[in-house]
């Protein structure tokens, strides 16, 4: 031993590192247990081997890196960092999106693509019923000539404005009577189709005082402020049943399966939804099927245009066709009255009302053989206790 003792703080030292290095062995990897006794990590493996110590068994925890590896492993660390931020970010930004995308969805439930919805009655103490109006068979760009019909009509596109303008406002008048004596909280705005005249039959194209495409803008216009009208000036809520009709179609037959995605009345319905999507008090019904149902307080409706009844001009009128129709389609599914237009007639038979026109007599109904009838459109409410169509009054045009 040396005077100064340093042979013994060498063993010392030596005593105190095989402690650490037993203490820590199988516990940290070569490299740390190196760092707190000063030695490399190659030299604690050796260190250990010397002393009879097991090897330590390699890990993802306790694997020895070189510095190329630690410096590589930063790496991807700090990588796999800015990924995850970045993700983070983006989730942010979606759920924003998601968000609002939600907000545009409950604001768009003003159109609904189901064929059924359901008005319930709401407790007031006092008989409470429910209004429908039926717009149908405008053909706005139609012209009737009065030379050609014996005087008994007149139609342009001036004349239907008129008359359009006469059915919102009227339908506003009946509305208000019919209050003064039931609790009306909605009214069935119900549009059936054939607005627009198109192109369906080659005279068509002499005869119309408007293009295609300039007739859908002006109706919907139309229609728009008639809505709106009704908004201003009553205190109820509507239920807009869409149907389109055979004359707005872009196929020269019929397309049953997917008679809505080619008419353009299907487009124009969508059109005027959108004005309203974030009006509460309005909801629009616009269904890809030939029929849409409304149940008004457990009374069955089923609206549609009324083109799949075939009539052939038989002396008892619509009648019979319409009730076969009828009588098929309840073992489908049953409804206690079928509401439609087509047939540019006022009709009432009970478990069905047949609306009338806007735009009259004309010389084709005349080279029919149609039954004669100034422009109208029809009018009635369904009371909620008795559960049955209770009025039916035409709406007069001219």
């Amino acid at each position: 031993m040396l005077k100064d003792g340093s042979f013994k703080r060498s063993k010392e030292d030596t005593m105190n590192k095989l402690q650490t290095v037993t203490k820590w062995w199988g516990k940290k990897p070569y490299r740390e247990i190196g760092e707190m006794v000063g030695l490399t990590a190659d030299s604690v493996r050796k260190y250990g081997r010397r002393n009879g110590l097991p090897p330590i068994k390699v890990n993802a925890q306790n694997r020895e890196l070189t510095t190329e590896q630690e410096i590589e492993r930063d790496v991807k660390v700090g990588s796999l960092d800015k990924r995850l931020k970045t993700t983070d970010s983006k989730y942010h930004v979606m759920l924003k999106a998601n968000e609002e995308l939600q907000k545009q969805i409950d604001a768009i439930k003003v159109v609904s693509d189901v064929n059924s919805y359901q008005i319930k009655t709401k407790a007031s103490g006092t008989q409470e019923a429910t209004a429908v109006a039926v717009a149908s068979d405008w053909h706005w760009a139609e012209s009737v000539h009065a030379d050609n019909v014996n005087g008994l009509n007149e139609f342009n596109t001036t004349i239907a404005k008129a008359r359009a303008e006469k059915f919102f406002v009227n339908t506003v008048k009946l509305l208000g009577i019919f209050q003064a004596h039931s609790k009306i909280k909605t009214l069935v705005l119900a549009l059936l189709g054939d607005f627009i005249n198109g192109e369906l039959r080659e005279e068509a194209m002499q005869n119309n005082g408007e293009l295609t495409m300039d007739e859908l803008l002006e109706v919907s216009e139309v229609i728009l402020s008639g809505i709106q009208f009704i908004l201003a000036n009553t205190n109820v809520d509507l239920v807009i049943p869409c149907h389109s009709g055979n004359h707005a179609r872009v196929t020269k037959k019929i397309h049953v399966a997917t008679e809505a995605g080619n008419s353009l009345e299907y487009v124009m319905y969508h059109m005027l939804a959108r004005n309203f999507k974030s009006n509460n008090r309005v909801k629009f019904i616009i269904p890809t099927s030939y029929h849409s149902f409304l149940d008004i307080a457990g009374f069955t409706v089923r609206f549609s245009h009324g083109h799949a009844i075939r009539y052939a001009g038989g002396v008892g009128g619509i009648f019979i066709p319409v009730k076969k129709a009828i009588g098929q389609w309840n073992k489908a599914r049953h409804a206690d009255i079928d509401v439609f237009g087509h047939f540019h007639q006022v009709r009432d038979g009970g478990d069905f009302v047949c609306n009338g026109s806007l735009i009259g007599w004309n010389e084709y109904g005349n080279f029919i053989k149609a039954d004669y009838e100034k422009p109208k459109q029809v009018f009635f409410l369904v009371d909620h206790d008795r559960k049955e169509k209770t009025v039916t009054t035409p709406i007069f045009l001219t």
